[in-house]
């Protein structure tokens, strides 16, 4: 085998144990059961593909068995406690030196990869465990186990769950928890700005990323932190995540030296991930991407693929006598059918341009230093940089090795020295990480270094703190914080987790965000930061209200009529907020209820709030009215006086006099009067109604009835321009240019017409009427004309008259000119004659009138 330990080779006096193979789709629980077969033996070694799964498995593994039990082995990592019984590693990184129980290999069929594939074939070849031998993978390499693995036997596992098609979806309507993989970093980067934008955000899972940064991004995902994961095919490697659907943004891609059509068992292998357990997947295309055709189509849901013809191998016996002859053996020909040569791979590619520098060709020589010189040209390239940097950093850790036997402590304090830095863009991070990723590879190569513990550590360090600064720096960029903690959705059939809360102030509180308030029974939602933040806002403002309207309704149900505030616009508010509507009802006191449009779940939930709102609109009434009201009750025995009161009710609280309402007879009048009903020269009213306390429920109540929209007076006020109210209000009547207050304009009719005991003498108007009435004096004239009450209007001095102008004069009945005569509506009325005058014939004798009148008629 390649890499820090030798070829695995099976002591004859101890054969290898059986070897199996478990091979099915994704989803068949084939790791799991692996994990279960290596712990029920004393010792074990699994391989997976990728870093990232062997740390997984390796938590899962401590959880288990203990930490002291069980070891970690990668690329960068090694943690081997002294007592180590079971591994989790990268395939590359097996320590088949080891004999153990149980070897394990993940995901086998990779050795069909052109790149890494030779790595896979060399440990189906050669690794074995003493009591079991294990391989898991797809159904396509079924033919080539058998050919090439004598003895073998072979599970086959079907898929648990179903695999659906479900064709093109537009990114902005794929489902939640769903995956959207594309096959370059600038794909990636512009999906996940249209999901960001569109639902949220969403989670980026890249090959580029550190291991520390893609558990990140998986844990944000998982935790449903976001319900989107954009990725790269990095995902179809066992990642074990919540995926329902997978969509993929294109059918091609770029294998390192062309762009090819992805084969039907790689897009399965993708969209597997959809589904887990025992609940059904689907998986489709979406943005750009074509639909997939019917061949491939069928090919991923029935699970049939053309079977792999052939692996690829390299030669893991090699000549290290110099590195002309390891390059030689290092090109051999596969030696049996089913086995060949694979693309040039990058170690390969370095120790070729090694060998060109004339200063590694002066001290390569010897087997020593030529298989230095193949473990150096084996540091992965990370960085991928394309420009020879990788291949000066081999020449310049073998110089080193090969002259000190260590790396220089110096070299790698410069190395992170330089990479721990925090500032830059996301690819400078990720660029910094996959230097940080070649240190850490570095010191965990034994004997490499001295104190290589220390260094592996201080490697873990900066790359965990580069790491979670690319999370933070993706979470920044691709996904909005507060949209997506307010969309985060519950499993299906799972109770939702989201924390909702209403503050005291009625503001919407959803996972420690404020999205808005809640303003009687409907949301107003805060002002988004972007304009498509909005809908989202809304969808999570009204799932925090199904959880927080309930109880609402149940904290209304329990006010009283004093928590509501009746305006003039004819709506109810309560608690800062408009509910309701008052419409008009079967007569001007029982106004109806009209609910304003709210966050109602149903119809029980909207009767229960009009019902009770009903109540207390109608018992806000009668408390303000009460004493008009409650008139019936002491007007009920009298027939005359409770149609009068019907009257009263029908018009508003004022009705006009009618003839019959004067000839009442005097106990009826003076029974009214002590109701507080006043029988006026036009209008029979009730005072009551128009004071302070109950003039804007009138007002109200009138407006609703009469289909207006009238302010509310001054209670205080006698007279109301015409200009600010066209039609009077409740307990005013219209005199000419204003209103008239009903009680003051009988005390002003009683004052001015001529019903006194001088009918028929006229008077100057007080000069204080005006301003009694609270109006100019120039619109006295207009005002006692509307009344029919005769008058002189004042006339101004001209310019060759002195003395005071001519006031306002009140004419008495004889002075009327072309006036009408008053007629009276009572017909029975009787005229009683003048009375003669009688002179006063007593005569006084000490009267000085007498002596007077002695005096001139003598005089006479």
């Amino acid at each position: 085998m390649t890499g820090p330990y030798p070829s695995f080779t099976t002591a004859a006096s101890q054969p290898p144990g059986p070897i199996h193979a478990v091979l099915g789709p994704t989803n068949t629980g084939k790791t799991h059961y692996a994990l279960t077969r290596m712990m029920a033996h004393q010792s074990g070694i699994i391989g997976f593909p990728l870093r990232l799964l062997a740390r997984e498995n390796y938590e899962r593994l401590v959880k288990l068995k203990g930490e002291r039990h069980v070891a970690l082995l990668t690329g960068e990592e090694k943690i081997i406690p002294p007592g180590a019984r079971w591994f989790s590693c990268t395939v590359e990184a097996m320590p088949l030196d080891r004999k153990v129980d149980f070897v394990g290999i993940d995901e086998i069929q990779l050795a069909a990869d052109p790149d890494r594939g030779h790595i896979f074939t060399d440990r189906l070849l050669h690794a074995r465990g003493k009591g079991e031998t294990l391989f898991l993978g797809a159904e396509t390499i079924r033919g080539l186990l058998r050919q090439l693995v004598p003895g073998i036997t072979i599970e086959t596992r079907a898929r648990l769950s179903q695999l659906t098609n479900i064709g093109p979806v537009n990114l902005t309507r794929l489902p939640p928890r769903s995956a959207i993989v594309a096959f370059s970093a600038t794909e990636v980067y512009a999906i996940a700005e249209a999901i960001r934008q569109k639902r949220g955000g969403c989670a980026i899972i890249m090959g580029r990323l550190s291991p520390r940064t893609r558990n990140a991004q998986v844990a944000l995902y998982q935790n449903r932190d976001v319900d989107y994961l954009v990725a790269t095919d990095a995902i179809g490697m066992g990642l074990n995540m919540d995926v329902d659907h997978v969509a993929l943004a294109s059918l091609h891609k770029f294998d390192g030296q062309n762009s090819r059509a992805l084969t039907p068992q790689e897009v399965a292998q993708i969209t597997g991930r959809a589904g887990r357990g025992m609940r059904d997947g689907t998986f489709g295309t979406t943005a750009s991407c074509p639909p997939m055709s019917q061949e491939l189509i069928k090919a991923v849901e029935d699970h049939h693929f053309e079977a792999i013809k052939a692996i690829y191998w390299r030669q893991t016996n090699l000549d290290y006598s110099s590195p002309e002859k390891l390059f030689h053996s290092l090109m051999s020909k596969p030696p049996r059918p089913g086995l060949i040569t694979g693309r040039t791979a990058a170690d390969l590619d370095v120790l070729s341009g090694l060998m060109q520098m004339e200063d590694i060709r002066d001290v390569a020589r010897g087997h020593k230093a030529t298989e230095l010189l193949w473990e150096v040209c084996q540091i992965p390239d990370f960085r991928k940089l394309g420009d020879g940097s990788h291949t000066r950093l081999c020449a310049r850790l073998f110089l080193d090795l090969l002259k000190h036997r260590r790396i220089p402590p110096a070299w790698m304090e410069g190395q992170l020295r330089g990479l721990d830095r925090l500032d830059g863009d996301m690819d400078t991070l990720m660029h910094r990480l996959s230097g940080v990723r070649v240190c850490a590879y570095v010191a965990a190569r034994t004997g490499w270094m001295h104190q290589s513990r220390q260094w592996q550590e201080r490697c873990r360090a900066v790359e965990d703190r580069l790491s979670d600064t690319l999370h933070e720096r993706l979470k920044e960029r691709f996904v909005n914080k507060r949209a997506t903690a307010l969309l985060r959705r519950p499993e299906a059939g799972a109770a939702s987790d989201a924390l909702y809360a209403v503050t005291p102030q009625n503001r919407i509180i959803v996972e420690g965000h404020e999205i808005g308030q809640i303003v009687g029974f409907t949301m107003q939602i805060d002002t988004p930061t972007d304009n498509r933040e909005g809908e989202l806002l809304l969808r999570a403002g009204k799932r925090a209200l199904r959880q927080a309207m309930p109880a609402r309704i149940r904290h209304f149900l329990k006010q009283d009529a004093s928590q509501l505030t009746l305006n003039d616009d004819r709506q109810i508010h309560w608690e800062g907020g408009a509910i309701a509507t008052l419409t008009r009802g079967d007569d001007l006191f029982h106004p109806l209820i009209q609910l304003l449009p709210g966050e109602f779940q149903d119809n029980h939930q909207s009767r229960q709030v009009q019902t009770h709102l009903q109540a207390l609109i109608t018992e806000r009434i009668n408390g303000i009215l009460a004493p008009f009201l409650r008139l019936v009750e002491q007007l009920q025995d009298t027939p005359t006086l409770r149609g009068l009161y019907y009257r009263l009710r029908e018009d508003g609280g004022t009705t006009p006099t009618l003839p019959e309402d004067r000839s009442l007879s005097p106990a009826d009048k003076k029974r009214l009067y002590r109701s507080g009903v006043r029988i006026g020269v036009r209008q029979i009213y009730y005072p009551l109604l128009f004071r302070p306390a109950s003039l804007p429920m009138m007002v109200l109540l009138h407006n609703i009835w009469h289909g207006r929209h009238q302010k509310t007076p001054n209670a205080a006020r006698i007279c109301l321009p015409v200009a600010d109210y066209p039609t009077p209000p409740p307990g005013w009547e219209e005199t000419g240019p204003v209103h008239t207050r009903l009680d003051r304009l009988d005390a002003l009719l009683s004052t001015l017409r001529p019903h006194g005991r001088q009918p028929n003498r006229s008077f100057i108007a007080p000069d204080t009427l005006a301003s009694s009435l609270g109006i100019k004096t120039a619109l006295l004239p207009a005002l006692l004309k509307s009344l029919s009450i005769p008058h002189h209007a004042p006339q101004p001095l001209t310019a060759d008259q002195y003395g005071p102008a001519s006031p306002l004069i009140i004419l008495g009945r004889a002075n009327r000119k072309g006036t009408k005569p008053i007629k009276h509506t009572r017909q029975n009325r009787k005229t009683n004659p003048p009375r003669k005058e009688q002179k006063n014939t007593r005569k006084l004798a000490d009267s000085p009138f007498a002596a007077l009148q002695k005096w001139s008629s003598g005089k006479s």
